[in-house]
């Protein structure tokens, strides 16, 4: 599972291409959001998901997990 740090600016252009690229290679990461980015975590995946065509998988405390399936590869199956 791949995980991205998110800090104090939150999500900006280059980080939401970094993860649709990690999706496309991995279908599920992880995300960790440090205690000085300004967006919430329920606000960041709702917003990821939407951005990158994801399915918000959790959140527990600031780690928020987000997965979309492969088109060319899945591996796995829901």
């Amino acid at each position: 599972m791949q995980l991205f740090e998110l800090a104090r600016k939150g999500l900006q252009k280059e980080y939401s291409g970094k993860i649709d690229e990690a999706l496309t290679a991995r279908e599920l990461i992880k995300i960790a959001l440090e205690k000085n980015c300004e967006i919430e975590p329920r606000e960041a995946i709702t917003y990821i998901c939407e951005k990158l065509n994801a399915e918000p998988v959790q959140v527990i405390g600031r780690k928020i997990v987000i997965y979309r399936m492969s088109e060319e590869n899945p591996r796995i199956q829901i």
